[in-house]
């Protein structure tokens, strides 16, 4: 979350204030279902128990977007790669406006920039093309990463502490990281706790998809790599949520609801009554007017100067 300059776009301008806290969310009703046309009353932000005074508001935004791919290519997804690069290629195609941007980071041993934040369909369609088994350092546009020398399995805490430190911090507008994995992490240098605090501080929503192949770890679906809880709360205190492939949604289908998801995001802006940045987390809760309705939005923020 955003604190210390606020940038918002509504009408098409871009408004610059200072101490805005700045929060992402869609609300569902029953059955999980988006609900769309809500207005400004509708909503009650709390922040630590205290009741804040809503800014600004616009539904289903058109906020510029900035998405990051984060595919897991560890040995337990090596049947998974060519339906993950298929999968993201149509994602890409049909959820990118022209000023939204995009970038691919792979992640196994190590974590591997396959392409840098880019607007065009065939550069990220090159990226998606070297996904491979344990990929090293190299490809399209190769960055330092901080897992480089190590020896590890699974990355995936790193991978997610990259893509939001070094590719999400400084953008502006919405930012969302998207993971394929099974959730299993060996060897990160950083810890779950490091990477939710990164993604935090890069005012970033995690949404994450625990894609297991049956056949790695000896079962049918429902066995598969047991990280489910870890990824739900990577996406639960970033305002997100988890997918699950299995028989009844395919790869596809879930990044059709991400992609419904983002399309259907309010968002929204507060001056705190607090207006110290002392680094300390704040609490963020929603109280709808509507009882029936559940907002997902991040748990809180930390109040950091810029």
């Amino acid at each position: 979350m955003l604190l210390g300059l606020g940038l918002w776009a509504q009408d098409n301008t871009i408004k610059v204030d200072v101490d805005l806290v700045n929060v992402l969310c869609t609300v569902h009703g029953k059955n999980n279902a988006l609900i769309g046309g809500l207005e400004k009353g509708d909503f009650h932000l709390l922040e630590d128990g205290k009741e804040q005074e809503i800014k600004y508001f616009t539904r289903e935004t058109d906020l510029p977007l900035t998405i990051g791919l984060l595919v897991d290519v560890s040995g337990s997804q090596e049947r998974l790669i060519d339906t993950e690069h298929r999968a993201a290629s149509a994602f890409f195609r049909s959820v990118l406006r022209p000023k939204d941007l995009a970038f691919i980071i792979s992640f196994g041993k190590d974590s591997e920039l396959l392409q840098d934040s880019t607007s065009s369909p065939k550069l990220l369609e090159d990226g998606l093309k070297q996904l491979r088994l344990n990929a090293g350092v190299g490809g399209l546009q190769p960055g330092p990463v901080p897992t480089a020398q190590n020896q590890a399995g699974t990355v995936l805490w790193d991978a997610v502490y990259l893509a939001a430190n070094e590719r999400l911090k400084s953008e502006a507008g919405r930012k969302v990281i998207v993971v394929i994995t099974d959730g299993v992490d060996e060897g990160s240098r950083k810890t779950r706790e490091q990477a939710i605090h990164e993604a935090q501080l890069a005012d970033t929503v995690v949404y994450s998809i625990d894609y297991s192949d049956p056949a790695f770890y000896g079962g049918g679906f429902g066995f598969g790599g047991g990280g489910e809880a870890e990824l739900r709360k990577m996406s639960d205190e970033t305002g997100g949520r988890v997918f699950k492939v299995d028989r009844k949604n395919s790869l596809d289908d879930i990044f059709k609801q991400i992609q419904d998801e983002m399309r259907s995001q309010y968002a929204i802006a507060y001056s705190p009554t607090n207006p110290k940045k002392d680094g300390t987390y704040r609490k963020l809760d929603f109280k709808m007017a509507n009882k029936d309705y559940k907002v997902q939005a991040r748990k809180g923020y930390y109040a950091v100067a810029n």
